[in-house]
């Protein structure tokens, strides 16, 4: 693949660490092994931030990590990143800036943000919450263009109606009114498919919406249903009753891939991350990298035949 495709590269997201790093190099290496051309890097739980600062002794540590593969890198930032946090405003954007900056130093082309998240307020303040999100988002933009990285702003579902969360079609509006070369969206499809199933929305109709603007995509299986249960014993339970985030290797859940594949196309030089981040479906990654191949090439040749 190279990068006069619309999806040039295609991998897994490195396991979530604990500060030590020997998660990481391990994941990279099976990822790199698996003949994948790229990985996402999984740094908020490596301990590389405190207080909005890079610690720079771990960054030394963490580049002689990222070094030894030949690999396409993202970076995956904070999961509590909040653009529309306005209590902590100033600390999430700190957070992001430093994020920014690793991305750089690890070459890393793409930073992963999740769309905003608050307390559902009355309808007239929702425009509020997200210009907060779309101003800080611009500002930090304009950072990312320094270091020639793009925030690719994700999808995410609400838990429950007390929670604002913008729809698949919003975060493409949202990236749209950015109007930034260095914000794009990133379509995290079994996210999608869980929140519209919640809101009783068409939720290929949103995806299609977003993909205009898409430059990153997240990959992993599920059945769209959303949290009616909260508590398991144990995630092979959740995987069993079909509910949830799940997570899965492709092909587990019931998501047309084929289908989506066929019809959708993304901006040039798109990466697919498939986010099955369990070490329980190490002996699956091996099957969903080949049916993930297939799925980039019924986008790609598109473009060849146009």
């Amino acid at each position: 693949m190279n990068t006069e495709s619309i999806i040039s590269a295609v991998g897994f997201c490195t396991y979530t660490g604990d500060g030590n790093f020997s998660v990481l190099e391990d994941s990279l290496r099976t990822i790199s092994d698996l003949g994948a051309s790229a990985a996402e890097l999984s740094l908020y739980g490596e301990e590389l931030i405190s207080g909005g600062r890079i610690i720079t002794s771990r960054l030394q540590r963490l580049l002689e990590i990222t070094r030894q593969f030949d690999l396409r890198y993202s970076v995956h930032g904070q999961i509590i990143s909040n653009f529309m946090d306005k209590e902590h405003l100033a600390l999430q954007k700190a957070v992001v800036r430093a994020m920014l900056e690793l991305c750089n130093r690890v070459e890393a082309g793409i930073l992963v943000h999740h769309c905003g998240q608050a307390k559902m307020p009355a309808l007239t303040r929702i425009g509020d919450l997200d210009q907060m999100e779309r101003d800080a988002l611009a500002e930090l933009g304009e950072v990312a263009k320094g270091y020639g990285v793009r925030i690719a702003l994700e999808n995410i579902f609400a838990l429950n109606d007390a929670e604002y969360r913008q729809t698949p079609a919003k975060v493409g509006e949202t990236v749209s009114a950015v109007n930034s070369p260095n914000v794009c969206g990133l379509i995290d499809f079994s996210h999608a498919y869980i929140e519209c199933t919640r809101l009783g929305l068409d939720w290929r109709e949103q995806i299609k919406a977003m993909a205009p603007v898409t430059g990153h995509l997240h990959v992993h299986d599920s059945f769209g249903r959303p949290y009616s249960m909260a508590k398991f014993y144990h995630p092979a339970e959740a995987t069993a009753l079909g509910i949830g985030d799940l997570h899965l290797p492709i092909g587990w859940g019931d998501i047309p891939w084929e289908e989506i594949f066929s019809e959708l196309t993304f901006l040039p030089d798109t990466t697919l991350i498939m986010e099955i981040t369990e070490n329980r479906f190490a002996t699956e990654q091996a099957d969903s990298l080949a049916r993930a191949l297939k799925l980039v090439d019924l986008v790609n040749s598109r473009r060849i035949a146009a």
